[in-house]
């Protein structure tokens, strides 16, 4: 451990004085910074995605390399316009919120609709998001709220660690940005050993702030980690992983961990932010008017939500909820299992997903297993008992491609259903980052105001409604994280949020709330059967990343129509 704290000490001094530097510095200038980061990171971008489908063992050729170039480059691409367009709202005297449409939710809850918030959003049509406030916050609190670090004068300077994930490489650099702009903090952040190799192209893409003294970027293993946390300089730390990381750094792992959680006196004293995944549930809300085309299509969604990045998203659905009268459950699940198994092959290269499979299947010998690598098969476990509180699919993310089905007793009304349903996924599933509701426009219409309160209901940080909650992780405008409410000696998804390029008060926001389309087409960019998602991307990355409309148009164009052939 000294050698390791003697090697960072020059870097930890050098962000010392970046961070003092960083708190001086002009709006405008800050803003400026993040179009110097756009453009080196459009130029790294191909560097970045090489990298990343290296670790992962996919053809940098192939469709699956689509989710390289949007969750990487295109995700902080867009991430650092959002933020520009805040901070020149800031400029100019004006809020943010005031660039945005207002609504209303359930509870008195007042929302934002932060996606589309640039131009360049329009592209992904029939898709949007609306961020909800707190109930009791008012526009008001919120706009005094909105880069309120930033704008302070006397903001102290800070440094952050940021414990990068090891899954999704956009990430850490999301977090960066979140740190710096958000926070007013410079940024240490140390890369997960799972994706070190994108290092090098990250450290291109974001050489501006690094040039500028207030980011450095540090690879290595636990140990590297576990110095930076209890180091002096640190001031603040986030971390993106699982709850056993979280509480192993808060109440360590030796015999005396329990008796700290129970007096409430944690080896971390320093201020703590975490997105830690979770069980998450897709509740499917059908009616007597559904075709067989309408249940092919809900099943298709929600394989790729399982299966995109070969099932390692904390954001993957892991548990599907069907009312068990619904006269095409049977129907539905041969669905599921269909798309399941004829998705495209590729391998589930994250540590410890073979354990994590095998315990699934060791638990439910009547699993099916479906295809995929052979070493972490693709699992599928129908009929979990709902009443089972200790049912390992309920209580434990399984990080691997695995898929649990409830078949949900009570009324298959879709009011009646959806209330238990949320019921459900609220009392008896362990996290509460994300959850999706799939439902027709026209059942959504005659609910009503009993719809809205069902979501208002479901303690989720992120809802995507007919659409998957990680396009909405790639939407910069909303906010990321667990439903508020979670303390350390119990910290379920995490506590705080990350990204919400509007900078608005982390304290005021409750989640987001994202929309798609009942019946999208073309295949939208994520799925895993998208056949020109790698083409779509990479064209969407430079449309995104070069300012001038006027070389930007014919690209966006381009991206278009590959998109439209997927």
């Amino acid at each position: 451990m000294p050698a390791i704290i003697a090697e960072l000490e020059p870097s930890l001094r050098a962000l010392r004085a970046g961070a003092e530097r960083w708190v001086r510095m002009t709006i405008a200038e800050r803003r400026a910074l993040l179009r110097a980061v756009r453009a080196a990171t459009l130029e790294a971008a191909p560097a970045w995605v090489e990298a990343a489908c290296a670790l992962k063992g996919i053809d940098p050729r192939s469709p699956a390399a689509g989710e390289e170039w949007s969750s990487g480059p295109y995700a902080v691409i867009t991430a650092t316009s959002a933020i520009e367009k805040t901070l020149k709202l800031i400029e100019k005297g004006r809020s943010p919120i005031d660039a945005v449409e207002l609504g209303t939710a359930p509870g008195g809850r007042t929302t934002l609709k932060v996606f589309p918030y640039l131009p360049k959003d329009l592209v992904l049509q029939g898709y949007e998001a609306n961020l909800w406030l707190r109930p009791g916050v008012t526009l008001d609190q919120a706009r005094r709220g909105v880069a309120r670090a930033l704008r302070d004068p006397n903001r102290a300077p800070r440094i952050t660690l940021v414990l990068g994930a090891g899954n999704i490489t956009g990430i850490p650099a999301l977090d960066v940005l979140t740190a710096l702009y958000q926070e007013a903090s410079a940024v240490i952040v140390k890369l997960n050993p799972v994706n070190a190799g994108v290092g090098a192209a990250m450290k291109r893409a974001f050489a501006p702030f690094i040039e500028l003294g207030v980011l450095h970027i540090a690879e290595g293993g636990h140990e590297v980690g576990a110095a930076l946390i209890h180091h002096e300089a640190v001031d603040t730390v986030h971390i993106t992983g699982s709850r056993h990381s979280h509480d192993a750094i808060v109440w360590g792992t030796d015999v005396d961990a329990e008796k700290r959680r129970a007096a409430g006196t944690p080896l971390l004293s320093k201020p703590l932010t975490s997105e830690l995944g979770g069980v998450g549930p897709a509740i499917v809300v059908p009616e007597d008017g559904w075709s067989s085309e309408n249940v092919d299509d809900v099943a298709r969604n929600i394989v790729t939500q399982r299966l995109h990045n070969s099932g390692f998203n904390c954001v993957a659905t892991q548990i599907v909820v069907i009312p068990e009268a619904w006269q095409r459950a049977d129907e539905f699940v041969a669905a599921v299992r269909r798309h399941y198994a004829a998705a495209p092959e590729r391998p589930a290269y994250y540590p410890g997903a073979s354990s994590r499979q095998l315990a699934v299947v060791t638990m439910h010998p009547d699993a099916a297993v479906l295809g995929g690598d052979p070493n972490v098969p693709r699992t599928l476990v129908d009929h979990l008992d709902p009443e089972k509180a200790d049912e390992h699919l309920f209580t434990v993310e399984a990080f691997a491609p695995v898929l649990g089905i409830v078949r949900l007793p009570g009324s298959r009304e879709p009011g009646a259903f959806l209330d238990a349903a949320v019921a459900f996924a609220n009392d008896r599933l362990v996290g509460h980052l994300s959850a999706g509701i799939h439902i027709h426009p026209r059942t959504r219409d005659e609910l009503g105001a009993r719809f809205d309160r069902a979501v208002a209901d479901l303690h989720y940080g992120t809802v995507g409604i007919n659409a998957w909650t990680g396009t909405i992780f790639g939407m910069p405008g909303a906010s990321w994280g667990a439903f508020p409410g979670n303390t350390l000696d119990d910290v379920g998804s995490g506590i705080g949020i990350v990204h919400n390029a509007l900078l608005l008060d982390p304290e005021h926001v409750e989640r987001t709330v994202g929309t798609g389309t009942w019946k999208p087409s073309p295949t939208p960019l994520w799925y895993v059967d998208n056949r020109t998602s790698q083409v779509t991307a990479r064209r969407l990355t430079r449309f995104a990343g070069i300012d001038s409309w006027a070389i930007a148009a014919p690209i966006g164009a381009a991206a278009i129509d590959s998109y439209r052939k997927g």
